[in-house]
């Protein structure tokens, strides 16, 4: 949003001045006059002060965006026209960038754009799923009905990452403390203890040795740890962020990886035929709801099987081939594609995969989060167990002694 200073006439013929934001100059003009003000010079601020500062991205919370497609649903079912629409929309929301696109497209359409090829100006606010599955809808005349299965599309997708990131999120907080608190110990505990051994002249253990070395190497050489940890972070961010080989190796072991595996490859394959379920039923042309799939499924494992699955629809061969041929998709989802084709219910079909897929996550997910806890737990008494042991069995060998 910009910012114009304005000098104007209000209906009394009084003279005012002031500040207004909006997308453009016209824009300005059409707000102050919706006021009541007659403009008579509006331009563009240059103070550093009414500069917009955006720090958050530009992104909309997906909660936000998904209240807006239940309530421009709800306006089109209502008989409100989608530019009126978008204009109370755009007055309405709490999200800043979600405002502001709003707004921008509603002066698009009023020039004459379509509402699909408007909301493709701003790619970081709406998502491609939603401008083709629009366009879509645009030609069909079923706005309202693909604007409530965006809604829910969006809703669930969102459910299901969040109750992934919290099943992986709590282990991995459990593992940093108790690396935290084992450091803890060796920096700040031990050493106490190992100048009482010294001057007792006591026999210690093998471990009890290990442990005092370990300790004496993390307090001498604290900033090698320290620097290490550092860059291996900042190398990882770097090349999984810049390195599409590596991106994919990392995103292949993950999908590997015992116990969380099976559940990301489960999450991800209720991504993909979700939204290619959303995409067909709405008319989308087969082989641009594979392109789109292939953006936005969130897995570069994943992403490459749909490229090749397109590459053979485009050569003539059936969608179920290629998924048939890759270890990351189940015969139950390769078979009810497959009959889905044959039947010419492929949008049914992969509407009961997915809902089936959605089911298995959430009830891995809830076994998981019961076993997780305990084993983290006995993980943590084992590490800070072994210490305390390390320190007190020298003084158990004293104490035997006397």
């Amino acid at each position: 949003m910009t910012i114009y200073r304005y000098v104007g006439r209000t209906k009394t013929g009084q003279v005012i001045k002031g500040k207004i934001d909006a997308t453009s100059k016209k824009a300005a003009i059409a707000k102050l006059r919706e006021k009541g003000i007659n403009p008579r010079e509006v331009n563009q601020s240059s103070s550093i002060l009414d500069k917009e500062l955006n720090f958050g991205g530009g992104k909309v919370k997906n909660q936000e965006f998904v209240i807006y497609c239940r309530q421009f649903a709800t306006l089109i079912r209502a008989g409100v026209s989608i530019v009126d629409s978008t204009n109370i929309l755009s007055r309405q929301t709490k999200s800043k960038p979600l405002k502001k696109a709003l707004e921008m497209v509603e002066e698009d359409i009023r020039t004459g754009i379509s509402f699909s090829d408007a909301t493709k100006k701003h790619p970081k606010v709406f998502p491609e799923l939603f401008t083709n599955m629009i366009a879509s809808a645009e030609v069909s005349g079923n706005m309202d009905i693909t604007l409530d299965k965006l809604a829910t599309t969006f809703e669930k997708q969102y459910n299901l990452k969040k109750k992934i990131q919290s099943t992986m999120t709590y282990p991995l907080i459990l593992l940093v403390l108790t690396i935290a608190v084992a450091i803890f110990m060796m920096v700040f505990i031990v050493p106490s203890f190992t100048e009482s051994f010294e001057s007792m002249g006591a026999e210690l253990p093998t471990v009890t040795i290990i442990t005092i070395k370990i300790s004496d190497w993390l307090r001498n050489f604290w900033w090698v740890v320290l620097g290490i940890l550092v860059i291996a972070i900042v190398l990882f961010y770097f090349l999984y962020k810049n390195n599409k080989e590596f991106h994919y190796t990392m995103n292949y072991l993950l999908l590997k990886f015992p116990i969380f595996g099976p559940l990301l490859q489960k999450s991800v394959i209720a991504r993909m035929v979700s939204t290619l379920s959303s995409l067909f039923s709405s008319a989308v042309p087969i082989l641009q709801s594979l392109t789109i799939v292939e953006k936005v499924v969130g897995n570069p494992v994943i992403s490459q099987v749909v490229r090749e699955a397109r590459d053979s629809l485009e050569k003539g061969s059936p969608l179920s081939e290629p998924l048939a041929k890759s270890w990351l998709f189940p015969p139950l989802v390769t078979s009810m594609i497959s009959i889905g084709e044959s039947t010419g219910s492929l949008d049914y079909m992969l509407e009961k995969v997915a809902e089936f897929y959605e089911a298995e996550v959430e009830r891995n997910v809830d076994t998981l989060k019961s076993l997780i806890e305990p084993i983290m737990i006995l993980f943590l008494a084992v590490i800070v167990g072994g210490i305390v042991a390390a320190i007190f069995l020298p003084m158990f060998s004293l104490y035997e002694q006397m």
